[in-house]
């Protein structure tokens, strides 16, 4: 019974190699060449030299037909000229963020820089003659006002009233058939009291009238005064803004 290799006695080894010596030198009888020869073991060795020739031609054989990927190119793969506009964006884009750091750091240790402050005015050289022509505007359009109010008009309509309630008087007295009757006259009233109810619409219409527009005149001018008190405060609080910057930078 034949043991595992594993399981090899010690000199085992030294049996393994002269077996297989004694194959190989053995081999030439087992050889059985294609065509009929003298000696067996010089056409072995004869043909076995030829086939390693032979392989050895296969091997460094060169191929008819070229089946190699083509040759790849730095210049077409890599492309200088975007890889150096990346770098000078990033290096813009990191100078631009230590910029800002910077002020933010400054921002942080200190109280921060007045440029962050917009008070500018809005400058023009014929505000102030503007502004007073507008007072003026408005002053004249109050003593305009005044008087119109004031004066009295050259047409009376009482007395246009007075003559039409004649005329009707007239037409009904020497009209064929009465324009009204009595129960209507009755519940429509009498002429004087239309007339005088109408003379109190219309009176309480005007003064209405007049009250609003006085309204609308006093605000108008209050608004002006308002609008100068503030234009003046502005640049006074401008010029008090400049001088504490001077002494800053001093």
């Amino acid at each position: 019974m034949t043991t595992a290799p594993d399981r090899l006695q010690p000199g085992s080894a030294q049996v393994c190699v002269q077996c297989w010596s004694l194959n190989n030198s053995m081999q030439h009888q087992t050889y059985q060449p294609v065509l009929p020869c003298i000696n067996k073991y010089l056409q072995y060795k004869w043909d076995k030299s030829c086939y390693e020739m032979h392989r050895k031609r296969v091997q460094s054989a060169k191929a008819t037909i070229n089946t190699t990927p083509p040759l790849v190119y730095g210049h077409l793969l890599v492309k200088r000229k975007k890889q150096t506009l990346e770098e000078e964006r990033l290096s813009t884009i990191q100078r631009e963020n230590h910029m800002l750091l910077d002020k933010i750091s400054h921002i942080m240790r200190t109280t921060g820089r007045i440029d962050c402050r917009n008070d500018y005015v809005k400058k023009s050289l014929c505000s102030d003659k503007r502004q007073r022509d507008l007072l003026q505007i408005v002053k004249e359009n109050q003593q305009i006002f005044r008087r119109l109010s004031q004066c009295t008009p050259l047409y009376s309509v009482q007395l246009w009233q007075e003559q039409w309630l004649d005329t009707l008087n007239l037409m009904e007295s020497i009209g064929r058939f009465p324009r009204l009757s009595s129960t209507q006259t009755s519940s429509a009233g009498s002429p004087q009291r239309q007339v005088a109810l109408s003379k109190e619409k219309a009176a309480k219409k005007s003064k209405m009238s007049t009250q609003e527009d006085s309204l609308s005149m006093e605000k108008q001018v209050l608004e002006c005064e308002i609008g100068e008190k503030k234009r003046q405060k502005e640049s006074e609080d401008k010029s008090q803004s400049e001088d504490d910057l001077t002494k800053v930078n001093e």
